[in-house]
């Protein structure tokens, strides 16, 4: 059985459904399905919506009303994980970021790694390497390289956290997703602790900062303008501390139990 893939297609300008047109055939090569949950801003865009629901490929969740992002990430998996065969190995990831990597120079080791996949490995992290590090912007790798130092303090594992991109088999992704709480985007760092004790990682080049490539910039320029702002950082801690407390506070209640 082929992977299914699960993700929230944030589009609400129209500009990630070229991508997806782009990369679609590479997809349904790769994966059984697609499950998508676009949210309202993006659902309004009927004429997009329209063409995804023509296509039996994709199973659109509509969206319930309007959701905070880790409410809305944990509606789309665990509705995901309901409709999947529970042996079915679910790819949970972002549109961006595999434009990025299907549209560029890593669409041969991505697939690769798609497809090398077994029941065996999983469930897994694609975790950034040193090479996709070096290509964000220093105050992204620092902030979130918080997470994971904090994380390998309180647990001794050396995880992502705020991962970009992993595969869950459905059932174990039935059986995490109701002890998921958090409402914002926290809720990544909940999974990986109720997987933590068997999760693998494997380190990967094709998760480099996907950012230039969607907005078509000149890379160099725009890391410098990302790593200069203050408005950057404060949105990288806006979701990095929250993680850092979640963690926390989900080690307080590791030793309690």
């Amino acid at each position: 059985m082929k992977p299914a893939l699960a993700f929230p297609f944030n589009d609400p300008d129209g500009t990630m459904f070229q991508h997806l047109r782009a990369i679609l055939p590479d997809l349904k090569r790769h994966f059984e399905r697609a499950y998508l949950c676009p949210p309202l801003s993006t659902w309004e865009h009927s004429d997009h919506i329209q063409q995804l629901q023509a296509d039996d490929f994709f199973i659109l969740f509509p969206p319930e009303r309007e959701m905070q992002i880790g409410e809305h990430f944990a509606y789309l998996y665990r509705r995901a994980a309901e409709t999947a065969p529970p042996n079915q190995i679910i790819h949970l990831c972002y549109l961006d970021r595999m434009a990025f990597a299907l549209e560029g120079e890593y669409r041969d080791v991505f697939l690769r790694d798609i497809d090398s996949l077994s029941h065996a490995d999983v469930p897994l992290i694609f975790q950034r390497s040193q090479i996709a590090w070096d290509a964000h912007p220093q105050n992204y790798r620092e902030l979130e390289g918080l997470v994971t130092k904090v994380g390998r303090n309180l647990f001794g594992k050396d995880l992502d956290y705020a991962w970009c991109h992993i595969a869950v088999p459905a059932g174990e992704l039935r059986e995490i997703m109701p002890r998921v709480k958090n409402p914002d985007l926290s809720m990544v760092t909940e999974m990986i602790f109720y997987m933590q004790s068997h999760i693998k990682t494997r380190e990967v080049d094709w998760l480099a900062w996907e950012d230039p490539f969607v907005l078509s910039r000149d890379a160099n320029e725009l890391k410098r303008e990302r790593e200069q702002s203050m408005d950057e950082m404060r949105k990288r801690l806006s979701y990095v501390l929250p993680m850092i407390d979640t963690l926390t506070k989900l080690s307080v209640s590791e030793r309690r139990n």
